[in-house]
């Protein structure tokens, strides 16, 4: 394909980055188990959707401005941050378990799609990552569309590994619910994505 190099080594590359546990993956894992099978798909969409716009600011230059700007780099790391431990502390406030999930609505499917997205776009780590991924299989001076084929090809792989950890996380939720063993899972899930907080907080920028 014109443009793009090693589409091959691209492909195993990235799936092996995909199936590599990491934040977004702790996130899906936490929804799944917490609030079942429809959030834990509808936040792996999200991280998908917002792979998907980290691929659009590598292609277009935009990232360049994370890795070459303290200032940015912490600005953006502080809102990812806050948004996660925001997201964390309400879902440790909530009142009710999860022992009887209720059906969800058209907005709750909308504000879990949301959240997903915005916790994968408001990490610096992930758009410094598609910038120095993506430009190793792209042949010098190519435009940015091989850039937007190889994100998507990698967001792609990423969506159904997520996807499955989705379906199974879910399955254990169910049972823990089923068993009796978590009455909280929800609380569980929020001190997980606190967690998440805290470690972004604390990510540095890499020369």
């Amino acid at each position: 394909m014109d443009g793009i190099t090693n589409l091959w080594a691209f492909v195993a590359a990235g799936f092996l980055l995909n199936v590599t546990p990491g934040p977004d993956t702790f996130y899906i894992l936490g929804r799944s188990t917490a609030q079942g099978r429809s959030a834990g798909l509808l936040s792996a969409l999200g991280i998908g959707l917002g792979s998907v716009g980290h691929t659009l600011l590598a292609a277009f230059g935009l990232s360049a401005i994370l890795a070459t700007s303290a200032t940015a780099f912490l600005l953006v790391k502080l809102l990812g941050a806050a948004y996660l431990m925001w997201l964390g502390v309400k879902m440790l406030k909530s009142g009710g378990g999860v022992d009887a999930l209720p059906t969800p609505t058209a907005a709750d499917g909308w504000r879990v799609l949301r959240e997903a997205c915005l916790t994968n776009l408001f990490n610096p780590k992930v758009a410094l990552f598609f910038l120095a991924f993506l430009p190793q299989f792209v042949k010098p001076g190519a435009g940015a569309t091989s850039f937007v084929i190889l994100g998507l090809a990698f967001v792609a792989t990423g969506l159904v590994w997520c996807c499955g950890l989705a379906l199974l996380a879910a399955r254990l939720g169910a049972w823990l619910r089923r068993s009796g063993v978590s009455r909280r899972l929800d609380r569980v899930c929020g001190g997980l994505f606190m967690a998440l907080g805290v470690n972004l907080l604390f990510a540095r920028l890499k020369a």
